[in-house]
Order: structure tokens, then C-alpha cells, then sequence
């Protein structure tokens, strides 16, 4: 029987090295007390943040002390948690680090409606009066630009209160699906029972024998039946919060204070959403190909994920990957190269999967530690671009907490997801210069164009459903289960028209953790374009376009993203660089055809 493995049966060499953060839990207990205590000489200032230049900086500086320390308790804690999510203790602990997060954001909400008191001259006068505290100046503009949606520092208090409530929706999903969640087994064609688990369905999904593949699709989405109800609540009441608090802060939509937060207007979604439907067609070109590579009438939902290869990816274990991530990644100079290669040899990555662990991928860790990876690797194409990813918001952390102050150390996800997905890009360009293996470079091509589709257009559809979700919560609309999957199957069918949409994909919305951060899954999109276009650049151009991306990565959220993203090369205001992005993923359609 192929099953998944205990946490204790895997070697240190492959866990993350979480001891680099507390080495015991008394430690981290210890740290918890003491910021708990700290939080409270945050009070001392309520009244007195605009009197002076001085005053101001030193609250600012308290905060960030507080909130750095906050960061690593919460950080810790959830990633032992992670690490099984079945570990009652550790749920114990996350809990207490959202209370302490809370909490402390609560003691600190005062600090912001008590800067919008002050005129725009009046705070630059302070600035330049003030040593030190010009370091919080696009901070400080940032505090003001959003003074029409503060609320008066007993209300800030009351959301910042209420929001480790308003924001639950998605834990109790996380615990449902994670922990108390278990999909069925399947005999594979070799006649071994295999578990199905969230980390294993898309592999499971790229088995050559069809039958295997629809047994497998039927039963975990027949699983995610049996929930739809708990899944429709905690979604709606998600959807709900979102809704509310965007009208508690005077703004007319949910999907206005989601962008308004990172500065991103609202026509940059649009353009996005608009430019993917208007090249629909070179998604519905891949779907035929891909049903005539597989020699099949229809093409169905559980071919989707298949490679439009002769064979079953090739293994690619883990230090061969390594090696691989190593050498795409030296395009970027060798001292981006070298912090790459430290890492992977450092335990920054956790990388098997095992019993209860949490399911996908992501980068963690804080302003005052290493970075940390979290894997469920499989021993596939797939999973080593996975790791790349994940590596280029590591090395984008790494870079900022090094170059800038902690104010400027949380970069919005918009430009996070560039720096992830140029990785990926690089790692296509070098393994297609330097693979001569011709069924490799078919499965590497295959992999990249499989990227562009669910990272491009299944992301675009995801943030075309989530906004029409939000619409109809607030045109007052009921979000039953049913009613969400009319919705979703609707845009699963305009968007994969030449395939065959049947009931169950009609779920596919309950298992997608990320709406339950409403309007983040459109920077996948925006993201691999403007990738797409800083790639192109720093193959062509070299040096200089590289340099500009590192500093790119240097400056954190120290300007806004789409600031950010000129200075580095790239107008993500225009629909041109996602044209530009799905003109290379027809292209690289165009290379696929001819090898098949």
C-alpha cells in the first residue's frame, strides 16, 4: 500500500529548521509573555501621536518593535502547526499568536486616525525636523492617503478587535479540509492502494490510464460533497465579512477596499479580466491540442491536468531539482545564485509530505529570520517549479529585510507574485537551453505551458468568480451552495468550452483556499505577465535589467507596487504586458504542436 508517511519517519536533513526561530516552546512562551506585557505601553501615547515629530517616531518605533516580535511568535507557531495540523497542542498555540496579533493591532489602531489629524504640510514639516523619521515617509503619505476610509480611533479599535473574528471563516476552513478532511483510497493500475489526499489529486491526475484518473476525480470531488454545506457557510459568512467591513470603511465595493489597500486601481483588474476573455480562443487551442494529443472524442475534466506527452513526468527527485533551480537561477548574478544554493543546504525548505501536514505551498518565516519553504514534494516537474516559486519569495524576503526597515518589509502580494513567477520563467528558459533529453524537454514545455494555464487563465477565472460572488452579496443575492455552483460551472464552461463540464467540477470553488482572502488570486495573473515581459529582459538584456530587478526586490513596499513594477521595466496599468504574456503562451502552443 502507497501510503503517506509519519513526521518522525522523515530525516532532519528535509525538515525546516524551525529551531532557528525558538529553540523550545518555553522560549516561545516566554517571548509571548513579554510582548503581551510590552503591548500595553502603546497606551501611554493615544492622544499624543500628532504633538510632536518626536512622539511620533517613537510610537512608530514602539509598534514595529512589538509587531516584529508579534510576527515571530505567530510565525512559529504556525508553522509547527503546519508541520501536522492534526497537533492539538500547536492549534493551541496559533490561536494564542491570532489573539496576540489581534490584540496588539487593536492597542496600536490609534496610531493611524491620530496622523490623519494632521495636514499634509504639517507632517512634512515634522519630517524634516525629525531625525529618523523621514525612514516612515511613504509610510506616513500612505496613513493619509487613506484618511477618508479611517474611522475614528474607537472604531479603528472596535475593527481591529472583531477582525481575528471577521477573518475565522477562513481557519475553520483551513481545519476542515486540512485535519478533519480524509478523501477516499484507489487501487492504481498497478494494483497498489493509493491514498488520495489534497497534495497528491493533480499528480494523481497526470496517471496515463483514464479510468484511474476519472475513479480518482469522481471520488475526491464526491468527498467535497458530503461538505458543500460547511464550505458554502464558511464561504458566504467570508464573503459577508468582506462586504461589511469594506462598507464600515466608506467604500462602495468589497473589491474597491481590497485594492485600494496596495494602491492597485480598479481598472487593473478589469484590464485583466477583459484581455483573458478576449484571448479565450488560445485556451480553447490548448484544450483541442490537448485532446488530440491524448486521442480521445471528448475531452474531459479529469484529462485536464494531463501532459500532452508519451509518458508520465520524469522523476525529478528533490536534489536533482536543487541542482536544476541552482543554474536557471544564476541569471540573476551570482550573488542572488549563492544565497539560492545556502539556502536549499540550510533547512530553509520542509519538503515531504507527511501525515496531517498542511496541504500546497508557501513561503514563510519573518523580518528576523531565515526564510522557511513549505513542500509536499512529489518527485516531479511539477514540484520543482513549485520550489523555484516558492524560492523567489524567499530570496524577495531576504532582500528587503536586509535593504529596508521593518515599516517596509511586508510587500503586497502584487509584486510578491512577480518575484516567484520570473524564477519559474527562468527555470523554463535554462532547462530547455541545457536538456537534451527530447521526452524531458517535451514534459518541460508541457509543464510551462500548463503554468501559463492555471496561473493565467484558471486564476483570472478564479477572480472573475470570486467578484461576481462579492456582486451578488451585495446586490443582496442568497450565496447558497447551489447558487455558487451555477456560477462557477457557468465560467468554467466559457472558459474551457471544448472540453466537457459535468456536476462535479461545479465544486471545484470549494477547494480553493485563497478565497478566503478575498481578491488575491487575480496577482497570480498580473503577476506571471508582468514575469513574463522582466524575464524577457534580463535574458536579453543582461546586466543592467538584471540589476534593476534586484533592486526591484531591495525596495520591498517602500513605493507603491505599480511604482515598483516601472522602475523595474514593467506598466502594469496597461493591458499590454498580459498581452504580451498570452502572446507567449501562444507561441510556445505553436512549438508544442509541431513536437506532437
Amino acid at each position: 500500500m502507497s501510503s503517506v508517511s509519519e513526521r518522525s519517519e522523515i530525516d532532519t536533513e528535509y525538515k525546516w529548521d524551525l529551531e532557528s526561530v525558538y529553540a523550545t516552546d518555553d522560549e516561545w512562551e516566554s517571548t509571548y509573555e513579554d510582548v503581551a506585557e510590552r503591548v500595553e505601553g502603546l497606551s501611554a501615547y493615544e492622544g499624543r501621536v500628532a504633538d510632536d515629530g518626536g512622539t511620533l517616531l517613537e510610537v512608530l518605533e514602539l509598534r514595529d518593535e512589538i509587531m516584529r516580535d508579534v510576527s515571530k511568535v505567530y510565525a512559529y507557531a504556525r508553522m509547527r502547526r503546519d508541520e501536522d495540523t492534526r497537533d492539538r497542542e500547536y492549534q493551541a498555540l496559533t490561536a494564542r499568536a491570532q489573539s496576540l496579533h489581534a490584540d496588539s493591532a487593536s492597542a496600536a489602531s490609534f496610531i493611524e486616525p491620530e496622523v490623519q489629524t494632521l495636514s499634509r504640510e504639517g507632517l512634512d514639516e515634522m519630517v524634516a525636523s525629525t531625525d529618523g523619521l523621514d525612514r516612515y515617509d511613504h509610510y506616513l503619505d500612505d496613513v493619509l492617503r487613506m484618511k477618508e476610509h479611517t474611522r475614528s480611533a474607537e472604531v479603528e479599535e472596535l475593527l481591529a478587535e472583531l477582525g481575528e473574528v471577521t477573518h475565522g471563516t477562513g481557519e475553520v476552513y483551513d481545519m476542515l479540509t486540512n485535519a478533519d478532511m480524509g478523501f477516499p483510497a484507489v487501487e492504481d493500475p498497478d494494483g497498489e492502494t493509493v491514498e488520495i489526499t489534497l497534495s497528491n489529486f493533480t499528480k494523481l491526475q497526470k496517471n496515463p490510464d483514464r479510468e484511474f484518473r476519472r475513479g480518482v476525480y469522481e471520488r475526491f470531488f464526491d468527498e467535497w460533497g458530503e461538505v458543500r454545506n460547511a464550505v458554502g457557510a464558511a464561504y458566504k459568512n467570508s464573503v459577508k465579512a468582506d462586504v461589511k467591513e469594506a462598507r464600515a470603511r466608506n467604500y462602495d465595493t468589497a473589491r474597491e477596499a481590497a485594492l485600494d489597500g496596495p494602491n492597485i486601481p480598479v481598472d487593473v483588474y478589469d484590464n485583466l479580466v477583459d484581455t483573458a476573455r478576449g484571448n479565450l480562443d488560445t485556451l480553447h487551442r490548448h484544450a483541442e491540442l490537448k485532446r488530440e494529443a491524448l486521442g480521445v472524442d471528448e475531452l474531459r475534466m479529469w484529462d485536464l491536468y494531463m501532459p500532452m506527452t508519451e509518458s508520465e513526468s520524469p522523476d525529478v527527485e528533490y536534489e536533482e531539482a536543487k541542482e536544476h533551480i541552482v543554474e536557471a537561477l544564476g541569471a540573476l548574478g551570482e550573488d542572488y545564485r549563492s544565497r539560492v544554493a545556502d539556502g536549499l543546504e540550510s533547512r530553509w525548505v520542509d519538503v515531504y509530505e507527511n501525515e496531517g501536514k498542511q496541504a500546497g505551498a508557501y513561503s514563510g518565516g519573518t523580518y528576523d529570520t531565515q526564510p522557511f519553504i513549505l513542500m509536499n514534494y512529489q518527485d516531479d516537474i511539477s514540484s520543482m517549479y513549485t520550489l523555484a516559486h516558492e524560492l523567489g519569495h524567499s530570496l524577495h524576503s531576504q532582500y528587503t529585510s536586509e535593504e529596508q526597515p521593518y515599516v517596509y518589509s511586508d510587500y503586497e502580494i502584487f509584486v510578491a507574485e512577480v518575484a516567484s513567477t520570473v524564477n519559474e520563467a527562468l527555470l523554463t528558459h535554462h532547462l530547455l537551453d541545457t536538456v537534451e533529453d527530447p521526452e524531458f524537454r517535451r514534459h518541460v514545455l508541457n509543464e510551462y505551458l500548463e503554468r501559463f494555464r492555471s496561473t493565467l487563465y484558471r486564476q483570472t477565472m478564479f477572480a472573475d468568480f470570486e467578484h461576481r460572488v462579492h456582486e451578488l452579496e451585495e446586490a443582496g443575492e442568497a450565496l447558497t451552495p447551489d447558487r455558487l455552483d451555477e456560477l462557477f460551472r457557468d465560467l468554467k464552461t466559457e472558459f474551457y468550452d471544448p472540453a466537457v463540464v459535468d456536476d462535479r467540477i461545479a465544486r471545484e470553488w470549494m477547494r480553493i483556499p485563497h478565497f478566503y482572502r478575498a481578491y488575491y488570486v487575480f496577482q497570480y495573473s498580473t503577476g506571471i505577465s508582468a514575469a513574463v515581459a522582466l524575464a524577457q529582459g534580463i535574458l536579453e538584456e543582461g546586466e543592467p535589467a538584471t540589476q534593476r530587478y534586484i533592486e526591484f526586490l531591495q525596495r520591498g513596499s517602500r513605493e507603491y507596487p505599480l511604482d515598483l513594477l516601472r522602475h523595474a521595466g514593467v506598466d502594469m496599468s496597461s493591458p499590454e504586458p498580459v498581452q504580451r504574456a498570452l502572446d507567449e503562451y501562444d507561441e510556445h502552443l505553436d512549438e508544442m504542436a509541431s513536437l506532437i
